[in-house]
């Protein structure tokens, strides 16, 4: 039998395999044996291939080829190929498909630059493969690098007009970068060249969210459950856009969120033991789950409950992130070491993540994310700590069995509420969330009135929490109060399809396009600069602002809100009350405009307010961090001793 040492070497060298590939060891598989695996490979026959792939591996460990082979094997029976497509890359360095494959190892384990690197080469040895500059634009998606990714999907399109991969890419790039108008036409080309891509449908349906569609959202994610039931990932999308949405039943939420619980049950399987012992008194482990531990609303809360808890309660707390997606920035370097442990999450399947958190023996596991992006609620469902609870990321019921525990206070979430969760809820004395300073010492602007000679509303809210209910009662306002404009900030302000749909919205309602100020992303360190523009806030409803009025207030613009009787449409009631500004509080729409009215009348009450609101906020519970950490491990402790004489009494 011929043992192929003169057949052409696979990497494209055109060197024999005993020059190029047989580094370790002479020779290599016969022609016949490698056409085999080709068979193999193009019918679909995976476990065989990876068993003849091993067998030829054994014998010839310098054939990259069958190394490849075995890597593409185990990839389609969801096995770990991190090995063996690592060894077909080193042996096969003029091959770009190795390259390629082994990217997808590297960022499948989280090592992006090396990711990025692979895929690179590979693009050097094959610059017309469009699947090489789609996976580049992928990882350079995820390090928050945009504009690069944009263009690597726009070179895949070049070569592949109809790549829908590529065009699903490029939509959430311009999601990203706040131009959600231009990604809805692109996310309907991929949808046009294919009709079953859920991803594509899913990237339009929360194309549609962002630009305030929130039935067209609800329509496109249930589509895309149509087309995949099991899909976790639409499933707690659609609940997100549910939330948003004004009139729906909190027994219709909740219904939809128990839907989601019985999936993630059916693809879990929860620990029962774990390694922590319960001892009532000893120190706990604390894990928090989250993919925002950056530049975030959730991030700068957290911030320094993280540093007055290390500070004070080290020898009683241990403190361990999971930070579940590949982006980092400054804040995340402020972060994380405030933390005993810091593990880097995202691309960790739920079994393996939750394997991890229970080998670390986290005693209570906090989820600061609920039904938002990068948020892992399925691994909650493994049941990895004995004691878990959501907090802070997400302001309705996650719907997850295994989720012990949901953390509010009574300003907003009264009694009467509590029926709408599956969770237990749990409340701080005072209140439940707690900010950080903003580090910029930003000065107070003089009251814009003054000098303008009519109040300026504003909000900085995201577009997709402005739905049409709360843009017609905002033009009330406006219409209400003469000389009076409206501004609004938000990162969807960019795309122009955006900016020309909210002027004719309020030009039909007799609010011309002068009295509107549009403003798109601000620079970080001009953003709460922007506030000295606004006389008075104006919350969106039902999911009102939580940061945005935080930074108000700070800014001195006080802020009118609808107080609602769910948890979400309840946040403003907190953080005004805890500021002594009750009076801005409404119970209704009627009472919502009239309260808008009567305030910007009053300007030199405006002017004093705006003077002395800044020492209300740092003197209320929102701001005292030594206050909240001593209350917060009250909490804790407390559900750790609940969990310890359930133990004893089994």
């Amino acid at each position: 039998m011929k043992d192929g040492r003169n057949a052409p070497c696979a990497c494209g060298s055109g060197r024999k395999f005993k020059l190029c590939c047989g580094r370790t060891q002479a020779g290599a598989p016969t022609p016949e044996a490698q056409q085999h695996l080709v068979a193999l490979f193009r019918a679909g026959l995976f476990p065989e291939l990876e068993r003849q792939a091993a067998a030829l591996v054994a014998r010839w460990p310098g054939h990259g080829p069958s190394w490849n082979f075995l890597g593409v094997a185990q990839l389609a029976q969801a096995r770990d190929a991190f090995e063996a497509l690592g060894r077909a890359a080193s042996l096969l360095p003029g091959d770009p498909t190795a390259q390629n494959n082994f990217g997808n190892a590297l960022k499948d384990r989280g090592r992006l630059l090396e990711a990025a690197d692979c895929f690179a080469r590979s693009i050097a040895l094959r610059p017309d493969n469009p699947r090489a500059h789609l996976n580049l634009g992928a990882v350079l998606k995820d390090l928050g690098r945009l504009g690069e990714s944009a263009e690597c999907s726009r070179r895949a399109l070049a070569l592949q007009p109809d790549y829908a991969e590529a065009l699903s890419n490029l939509g959430m790039v311009l999601r990203l970068q706040g131009r959600p108008g231009e990604a809805e036409g692109i996310f309907r080309r991929a949808l046009a060249a294919k009709p079953d891509f859920v991803a594509a449908r899913m990237g339009l349906a929360m194309s549609l969210c962002d630009q305030g569609d929130m039935h067209g959202a609800e329509q496109g994610l249930r589509e895309a459950l149509a087309q995949k039931p099991d899909s976790l990932e639409a499933r707690s999308a659609l609940l997100f856009v549910l939330n948003y949405q004004p009139g729906r039943a909190a027994a219709e939420l909740l219904e939809e969120a128990r839907l989601f619980g019985q999936a993630v049950s059916r693809q879990a399987r929860p620990f029962t033991a774990w390694r922590g012992k319960p001892e009532p008194g000893r120190r706990l482990r604390i894990g928090f789950v989250s993919g925002d531990f950056c530049q975030h609303p959730v991030g700068q809360f957290i911030e320094h409950v993280l540093a007055a808890l290390g500070s004070t309660h080290a020898g009683r707390l241990e403190l361990h992130a999971y930070h579940a997606q590949h982006y980092t920035d400054g804040l995340t370097a402020r972060l994380k070491p405030l933390f005993k442990g810091w593990r880097m999450v995202a691309g960790m399947s739920d079994a393996v993540l939750a394997e991890q958190i229970h080998r670390d023996g986290i005693d209570i596991l906090i989820d600061l994310s609920g039904h938002t992006s990068h948020n892992r609620l399925p691994v909650f469902a493994w049941k990895p700590a004995p004691v878990q609870m959501t907090w802070l990321g997400y302001l309705a019921t996650t719907g997850v069995p295994g989720m012990d525990y949901l953390l509010a206070d009574e300003q907003v979430l009264p009694a009467e509420a509590e029926a709408a969760f599956t969770e237990q809820v749990v409340r701080m004395p005072k209140s439940y969330v707690c900010f950080t300073s903003p580090r910029d010492e930003t000065p107070l602007a003089a009251l814009p009135a003054l000098a303008q000679g009519g109040v300026t509303f504003g909000s900085f809210n995201n577009l997709s929490k402005l739905n049409e209910e709360v843009l017609a009662l905002w033009a009330r306002i406006l219409a209400a109060v003469p000389g009076s404009r409206l501004l609004l900030k938000a990162r969807q302000l960019a795309d122009e399809a955006v900016r020309s749909r909210l002027t004719v919205f309020f030009e039909t309602r007799g609010v011309s396009a002068d009295r509107l100020l549009l403003l798109g992303h601000v620079a970080r360190d001009a953003h709460l600069a922007t506030y000295g523009q606004v006389d008075i806030g104006l919350d969106p409803f039902p999911y009102p602002g939580i940061t945005t009025t935080v930074e108000a207030l700070w800014m001195g613009v006080p802020v009118v809100s609808l107080a609602g009787s769910s948890f979400m449409a309840r946040q403003g009631v907190g953080l005004l009350t805890h500021v002594g500004l009750a009076d801005w509080l409404a119970d209704s729409a009627e009472a919502y405009v009239a309260t808008a009215v009567r305030q910007a009348a009053d300007i030199e009450g405006l002017a004093r307010l705006r003077a002395g609101l800044r020492s209300r906020l740092q003197a209320s519970p929102v701001f005292d961090q030594h206050a909240f950490a001593d209350d917060f491990e009250a909490m804790l402790r407390q559900l750790w001793r609940n969990w310890c004489a359930g133990q004893a009494a089994i």
